[in-house]
């Protein structure tokens, strides 16, 4: 179980800011919030004093990640998970240095989706002592046919206008997001309604042409999962989902940063197409994160994992990942050669402004919530602050 709230203070260590890295910073938390941040020619403040001193140790300190497509974790999914299994994938995650993430659906008929909406309700409305939820992310089931990677083809269908009004009704601010097929008859209506209500528009498993996702995105679409996988391909004379995606500056770009879902050179390409503010690292974890080989089950689907990999049992396609936010940091600084201070931001900061949550969480700066790591010089996880609260201790 989590630790109560503290006054805390990190010193000794690179804090990475909005404005720049904080050579030999420091950062106090109290009363679950960030109290103040300093570097060298910035003293503690006095009231500090008597808090819980923390070494850094010349390591990092960075906003806690934020993890905007996840199904599950710890052997445990979304899709059906009860409130001790919950608890068990958000502490997982919460231990690779996730603080806040979306609970991701997978296709399936309305009724099961309602009672993933119900129970993920019904969890946030209690004490969440590792990783929040923050809200749900609902994955097809409008999507393509042709592009399902490991969605479930027997409830597959067009968007249904009168499932989301009801949910709407039903359960007011809880869909942060969907993924749906832009293409697809009747998704303009629903995507204007997505918008509408407050949730993120976003494609994929689509077979859009570059003309269909440009529409889409005069309607409100504005996102992209797992940029690259199950969706039409780049091609010079038809851009396709890709090439639409790659460069319309509405639209934000998820990446699953593990070496097996994208080319390390796809990432470079995506990266600077779209520049670090509009790119987001996500883990797309199922049930088998955290789990040894063996066999699994993705909405209804057999999945076999072997050396980490999970594919289809059925076709070998990819089915989710087993990748946590902190390897998919750690990804991103080592093979793909962007800055500590990068990765950060498409880990936590971008995931917050798109959600319209970087008023309070996303970045380090006094005043927002203490979702807060410390990672030692070769960005091993150290400390893992909640709301204030060391999830670690």
């Amino acid at each position: 179980m989590s630790g109560a709230a503290e006054s805390v203070i990190v010193a000794g260590a690179r804090v990475v800011t909005p404005a720049g890295v904080l050579e030999a910073g420091w950062l106090w938390m109290k009363d679950g919030k960030i109290a103040g941040i300093g570097g060298e020619e910035s003293p503690l403040p006095e009231e500090a004093a008597g808090g819980r001193e923390i070494d850094g140790a010349g390591g990092w300190v960075l906003p806690g990640f934020i993890d905007m497509h996840v199904h599950g974790g710890a052997g445990f999914d979304f899709m059906d998970a009860d409130a001790e299994q919950l608890r068990a994938i958000t502490r997982f995650h919460g231990e690779h240095g996730t603080t806040g993430m979306l609970a991701t659906s997978l296709t399936a008929p309305k009724d099961r989706l309602t009672r993933v909406l119900e129970r993920v309700d019904r969890f946030m409305r209690g004490e969440m002592p590792y990783a929040r939820l923050i809200g749900v992310h609902i994955e097809g089931p409008f999507v393509s046919l042709k592009w399902k990677g490991a969605q479930n083809p027997d409830y597959i269908l067009p968007p249904q206008l009168d499932w989301l009004e009801d949910w709407a009704r039903a359960y007011p601010g809880l869909i942060k997001m969907q993924t749906l097929a832009p293409e697809t008859e009747g998704a303009i209506p629903y995507i204007e309604k997505l918008a509408e209500i407050g949730a993120i528009p976003a494609c994929g498993h689509t077979d859009a042409v570059y003309e269909e996702l440009g529409k889409a995105a005069d309607h409100g679409l504005r996102h992209a999962v797992h940029t690259f996988n199950a969706m039409r391909p780049y091609h010079h004379r038809e851009p396709g989902t890709v090439g639409a995606v790659l460069t319309d500056n509405r639209i934000m770009a998820e990446v699953i940063a593990d070496g097996h879902h994208v080319h390390p050179a796809g990432i470079k390409l995506l990266v600077a197409a779209k520049g670090t503010d509009r790119v987001i690292l996500v883990t797309d974890a199922m049930t088998a994160a955290g789990m040894p080989d063996g066999e699994y089950d993705l909405g209804g689907l057999p999945v076999v994992m072997a050396g980490g990999v999970a594919r289809l049992k059925d076709g070998g396609s990819l089915a989710g990942s087993t990748l946590t936010m902190i390897d998919a940091f750690r990804f991103m600084v080592r093979e793909i050669g962007v800055s500590v201070a990068e990765a950060s931001r498409m880990a936590s900061a971008n995931a917050a402004r798109q959600l319209g949550m970087d008023g309070s969480v996303g970045t380090l700066e006094t005043g927002k919530r203490a979702d807060v790591l410390l990672l030692d010089d070769s960005l091993e996880l150290r400390r893992v602050w909640v709301g204030g609260r060391d999830i670690l201790a």
